[in-house]
């Protein structure tokens, strides 16, 4: 995934953003409030080269099943994909 928009991940007061900036600020208003496993995801959406390498790594991290782990990161990525801060970058997403 290659992500599009700019945002600065943030901790204030025991919550996890996402903060726009550069260009982003001018046309996105609000913040991201993200849970622990969508910061983990975040913060390896670029370094994966696809879904499944992703899945393994919340599955190696985190203590849950594989259904679950695909439900929680289709939901995310769906989430940025609809309102335009990553896209895929080739097939294998």
């Amino acid at each position: 995934m290659k992500k599009i928009a700019e945002f600065e991940k943030r901790v204030v007061a025991d919550e996890i953003i996402l903060v726009p900036t550069g260009k982003t600020a001018e046309g996105f208003h609000g913040l991201i409030t993200l849970s622990e496993v969508a910061a983990f995801i975040w913060d390896r959406l670029e370094e994966v080269q696809s879904f499944e390498e992703l899945l393994s790594k919340v599955l190696d991290h985190y203590e849950t099943d594989q259904q679950t782990a695909v439900k929680d990161i289709v939901e995310f990525l769906n989430q940025l994909l609809r309102v335009g801060i990553i896209r895929p970058t080739d097939k294998n997403w």
